[in-house]
């Protein structure tokens, strides 16, 4: 879990440190030698007979996996694993190449000898859901699949080639208030657009934020959300989780909610403008003990030099009480973001990308998935409920094209009021002039969630109503009826698409071909 902790009994802890006079931006604190991978880009060659083929064994087939539950399979047939990237306590990061494309990703291989509890395999199916959640934001690294063999499990992601935050800082030693500004937007952009999805990231630091390319403006990329979780509303988390250093001081109180990020966010911002981070000690006991005390330096070396308004932004972000500091979202109007740095240029959410792709689907497709949104589970839906309700400023049940407009404005779209309307009137299905909550869920399913063989058997059967292994020209028109979709014209524009044998019906195959095809987020 990156250079992280979790307990759940004392907050004193085992020392892994040797002592230092003054942290470097590596903040004198070096993680145990077994750690959880991370997607490093630093190339190790693979020793020399090191036998990649070892690292999957192909499952008998059909063979459901115990940890993702469907059909194991053999990584290897899918991708060449080139190199390591890292390698930490659950297993080691390979820099990959998918063999159909060519195209080059990072792949974290957990052992599952390593998952020895319940809550160990509870928690990396929690992380994939997150994962799949946040899919399409542009400040977090793109999720490619999860996939598992005999003895792993395999997560694909985004192969980001330039390198950790953590070496760029150490490289540099601090940056220029505007740079320390670019790089705080990105962070905070990724700290309110989680917030917004409904998740708590809950190990925020450096070293999980990578950089796209090794481009001087490259934008962050956040990674490893192995200790993030589905915001509930109303729920008081207590675990003690997180990194020295960084961790809130109501995380050591065991009474936080999702503020904590920003907590860490200031942290960053901090030692991006001195190099060495606000709360610090030669252990870790001392560590917590300053976090607690929270004496924070603004006036020495090199503080004297730096705006006043980098530091007010610093004193809310780190405020102690939760309750006054700053939100993300607060955080990113701040004279001191708004003014300098990098442009402010709009973001594609992935809210308004699924929006738009859910506008562009067929009639058939988008009531497909409306049935397979009505049997996502609880834990599916949980980030899916947050988005809802924070879009649903005035609790009434449905969001208004009103409340789709300030909300998508808040994730940082910049959208005209026609094209607000154009998005309301794709999803509103049943026409009602607002979005109920299973149009929302509808709307916002990811491509992940078309991955399972039984959710995609279950929607064809909803539409072919006799059973006959084919979707017929009247229940389709039967199906689309019911929302008021069943004229020819959007009748013939579906089975033109999906029915590739032209003998007017829509057979399994053609169904999940219509399902899976197109740029889908």
């Amino acid at each position: 879990m990156g250079n992280c902790f979790t307990k759940s009994d004392e907050v004193e802890m085992p020392i892994t440190t040797e002592p230092r006079q003054r942290p470097a931006p590596s903040y004198g604190y070096q993680p145990p030698p077994e750690r959880r991978p991370s997607f490093r880009t630093k190339p190790q060659a693979l020793p020399s007979g090191s036998g990649r083929g070892s690292l999957s064994r192909r499952a008998p087939a059909g063979e459901v996996g115990p940890v993702l539950q469907r059909p194991m399979v053999d990584v290897l047939s899918l991708f060449d694993l080139e190199r390591e990237l890292g390698k930490g306590q659950f297993g080691t990061t390979y820099l990959c190449k998918e063999r159909a494309t060519g195209l080059k990703y990072a792949c974290k291989s957990v052992s599952k000898r390593k998952l020895v509890r319940l809550a160990d395999v509870e928690d990396i199916r929690r992380e994939i859901t997150i994962l799949q959640h946040l899919s399409g934001q542009p400040n977090v690294a793109e999720f490619k699949g999860a996939f598992e063999d005999v003895e792993s499990v395999h997560l694909v992601m985004e192969f980001c080639s330039g390198g950790e935050l953590f070496d760029r800082i150490t490289a540099k030693g601090s940056y220029s208030e505007r740079q320390a500004a670019a790089v705080c937007r990105d962070i905070l952009t990724v700290v309110h657009v989680c917030h917004f999805m409904g998740v708590m990231h809950r190990d925020l630091k450096p070293e999980n934020f990578l950089l796209a390319s090794a481009a001087e403006d490259a934008p962050l990329k956040a990674i490893d959300f192995g200790l993030s979780v589905f915001i509930e509303e109303g729920k008081v988390y207590k675990e003690i989780v997180g990194t020295p250093y960084y961790v809130a001081p109501e995380v050591l109180h065991r009474n936080y909610g999702k503020e904590i990020d920003v907590w860490s966010a200031g942290v960053i911002l901090y030692i991006l403008l001195c190099g060495s981070p606000p709360f610090w000690a030669e252990t870790e006991k001392g560590i917590f003990d300053a976090i607690l005390v929270g004496q924070l330096d603004l006036s020495s070396t090199p503080w004297p030099s730096i705006s006043e308004s980098a530091k007010d932004l610093i004193r809310k972000m780190l405020n102690r009480d939760p309750r006054n500091r700053i939100t993300a979202v607060q955080a990113l109007e701040h004279p001191w973001l708004k003014e300098g740095g990098a442009p402010d240029r709009p973001i594609d959410s992935a809210v308004l990308s699924r929006m738009k792709q859910f506008k562009a689907m067929n009639k058939l497709k988008q009531l497909a998935l409306k049935v397979i949104a009505e049997n996502l589970s609880p834990e599916e839906i949980k980030g899916l409920k947050q988005m809802f309700n924070n879009m649903d400023t005035d609790k009434s049940g449905t969001i208004t094209v009103e409340e789709l407009k300030e909300g998508l404005t808040k994730l940082g779209a910049k959208i005209s009021e026609a094209e607000v309307q154009k998005l309301m009137e794709a999803v509103d299905v049943d026409k009602s002039g607002s979005i109920d909550y299973a149009e929302f869920l509808t709307a916002m399913m990811n491509k992940h969630k078309l991955e399972k063989e039984e959710d995609l058997l279950c929607a064809f059967q909803h539409f072919d109503k006799d059973n006959s292994g084919y979707i017929t020209r009247d229940e389709l028109e039967q199906a689309m009826a019911e929302y008021g979709m069943g004229d020819e014209a959007s009748i013939k524009e579906v089975l033109d698409e999906v029915d590739k044998d032209k003998d007017g019906r829509i057979n399994y195959e053609e169904f999940v071909e219509m399902m899976r095809k197109g740029s889908y987020t």
